[in-house]
C-alpha cells in the first residue's frame, strides 16, 4: 500500500512539474513576431572566408556591394531560405568576429515603439540605401549591436528568400 501511495505522490509531482515547466518555457512564451535574420561577421582574409563559407559550408551568395575600385565591402551569404550571414573585411576600427545580430521584425515601427516601451534605447527607423530594408540599431546590455531588420517588397533579402529552391 505504501509504494502505491509513492507511486501517486511522484506521479503527481511529474504531472505538476511539467505544467509548471510548461508555462516558463521559452517555448511555451507568446511568440514576439523576432527571428534571427543574419549575423554580421568581419573578417581578415575576404577572399579565404569566401571560399570557407561557399565552398566548405555550402552557403550561396545572396548578393554583395563592392566598393568603386572593386574591393569587397558587404556580402551576404544564403544559409538557407531565410538565414543570412553579413560578411564584410576587417578593419582597424572594425576587428575580425561578430559585428552584429539581425533580428527580422514584421512590423518594425511597432517593435520600436514596443522595445522603448520595455525601456530600450533604439533608433528610428530609416531606409537603407542598400538593401531597400528598414533597419534600426540598438544594444544589449553587453554593447552587442542588434539591428533590427523589417524586409520590404523590395528589400533584397526578401528577393534572395523569394529565388531560394
Amino acid at each position: 500500500m505504501r509504494w502505491i501511495r509513492g507511486l501517486a505522490l511522484f506521479a503527481a509531482g511529474v504531472v505538476v512539474g511539467s505544467f509548471q515547466m510548461a508555462r516558463s518555457s521559452a517555448q511555451g512564451k507568446k511568440d514576439t513576431g523576432l527571428r534571427l535574420n543574419h549575423v554580421g561577421i568581419a573578417v581578415t582574409d575576404f577572399q579565404e572566408s569566401l571560399d570557407f563559407y561557399t565552398k566548405v559550408m555550402g552557403f550561396r551568395v545572396a548578393f554583395a556591394f563592392p566598393s568603386p575600385d572593386g574591393k569587397p565591402t558587404t556580402m551576404f551569404l544564403q544559409i538557407n531560405r531565410d538565414t543570412f550571414l553579413e560578411m564584410a573585411p576587417a578593419s582597424a576600427n572594425v576587428p575580425a568576429g561578430i559585428t552584429h545580430i539581425g533580428i527580422e521584425s514584421a512590423d518594425e515601427k511597432t517593435t520600436i515603439l514596443q522595445l522603448r516601451q520595455a525601456g530600450a534605447t533604439v533608433q528610428d527607423s530609416r531606409v537603407s540605401a542598400q538593401t531597400n530594408a528598414l533597419l534600426s540599431n540598438m544594444n544589449d546590455p553587453d554593447g552587442i549591436r542588434l539591428e533590427l531588420v523589417e524586409l520590404t517588397p523590395n528589400s533584397l533579402q526578401r528577393k534572395a528568400e523569394e529565388s531560394w529552391k
